[in-house]
């Protein structure tokens, strides 16, 4: 069964696709250029521009390549600091029980 994604996923999703069809147009690409040098149908592209959650991330991957963005997902979680403060409260050296 397929989940929902939550309205703030959602609202994400949507200006990750609109920014690629913004980036599209700034090119002055129209969307038949973009799908077909993707490898991707029209329908799909138009898809990913409306950030639909159905399609694969290698599709959204292949889109932004294309505009010359690619190199932009390596920026995701680049700077975890969540995830750095979890990783360094579990380094916190443990007192040792005396052997008593």
């Amino acid at each position: 069964m397929r989940r929902a994604l939550l309205p703030n996923q959602q609202r994400i999703l949507t200006t990750f696709g609109e920014n690629i069809k913004y980036a599209r147009l700034r090119r002055d690409l129209s969307a038949d250029q973009v799908s077909e040098r993707a490898g991707i149908s029209r329908t799909t592209l138009i898809k990913i521009e409306k950030g639909d959650e159905g399609v694969a991330i290698g599709y959204y991957f292949r889109a932004l390549a294309v505009l010359g963005l690619d190199k932009d997902l390596l920026l995701v979680a680049k700077d975890d600091e969540l995830g750095r403060a979890l990783q360094d409260a579990k380094l916190q050296p443990k007192e040792r029980a005396s052997k008593k």
